[in-house]
């Protein structure tokens, strides 16, 4: 595994990924009924931006460094920023939370988190970042393992997070089985896969899985920082929200084109639709 989150915290999918995170989170407290947090691939919970990894990459500076200090940020953004100003009591940007650490800010007493890391020594870092809150566990086994380990939940509410490295050729296939599997062992799941905007063929095969999935609904986000068909990395990225909260899809068909602009590298843009339709 050679994956490791830190060299790109705060990139431009990272920004797609935690506000869109952040909405959910906000739109599931609106009822006082506790949920459940489920992170698959949880990282380390929070990465130092001026460390050895982030710097040499420096991905976070075409991400939420292009966001931090504009004057004309959506309301709907105040939530995951509001959890980075909180850890950057400075003023600077130093801090950023991964997904763990910016669920167990923004969920309740009532609320408890599941974090899964299979990486030895970000599992172990993932635990020390955790450290005193009873509300949260952490595991380290399978990524994949997850759905099957831990659904269905005490809670009737679970949102969990599918976020592999992408390391392996097989990982969106393996995407699109586990949130099948998600859906079959809790049919009302919040599951949210993110996933990488490269190859054009193999996205679509991987729409066709999603489209097997059972899921109820199924919403498609992407958020574009290059065309389609460059060929120099990644060109974007996606989310794909099984049985998303009332309310997300009008607020992300407001923010997309506003983050499409604002994130662009060479040419920005945007996609919202629908992959599974409510029946």
């Amino acid at each position: 595994m050679n994956y490791r989150h830190a060299f790109h915290a705060g990139n431009h999918a990272d920004v797609l990924k935690h506000q869109t995170l952040a909405r959910i989170i906000a739109l599931l407290k609106k009822k006082e009924a506790p949920f459940a947090y489920l992170d698959s691939h949880a990282g380390v919970g929070l990465y130092d931006l001026q460390g050895d990894q982030a710097s040499r990459t420096g991905e976070w500076q075409e991400g939420i460094g292009r966001l931090w200090e504009r004057p004309d940020l959506p309301e709907v953004l105040a939530d995951y920023l509001g959890v980075i100003r909180a850890l950057n009591t400075d003023g600077s940007l130093r801090f950023y939370p991964g997904s763990p650490e910016l669920a167990r800010q923004l969920s309740r007493e009532q609320d408890r988190l599941h974090l899964n890391e299979k990486h030895p020594e970000d599992g172990r870092l993932l635990k020390e970042n955790m450290a005193g809150d009873r509300r949260v566990a952490v595991h380290l086994g399978e990524g994949w393992h997850v759905p099957r380990a831990l659904l269905p939940t005490r809670e009737k509410r679970v949102l969990l997070l599918i976020d592999p490295p992408f390391e392996k050729v097989d990982e969106l296939e393996r995407c699109a089985q586990a949130m099948n599997e998600a859906i079959g062992r809790m049919r009302q799941a919040i599951v949210v896969i993110w996933y990488p905007i490269k190859d054009q063929r193999q996205l679509k095969r991987f729409y066709q899985d999603l489209e097997k999935t059972g899921a109820p609904k199924l919403l498609r986000a992407e958020l574009m920082v290059h065309a389609p068909d460059n060929t120099l990395g990644l060109n974007g990225s996606g989310l794909a929200i099984a049985n998303p909260p009332w309310g997300l899809e009008d607020e992300l068909r407001q923010l997309l084109p506003w983050l499409a602009e604002a994130l662009a590298q060479t040419r920005g843009d945007w996609r919202l639709d629908w992959i599974i339709d409510e029946a």
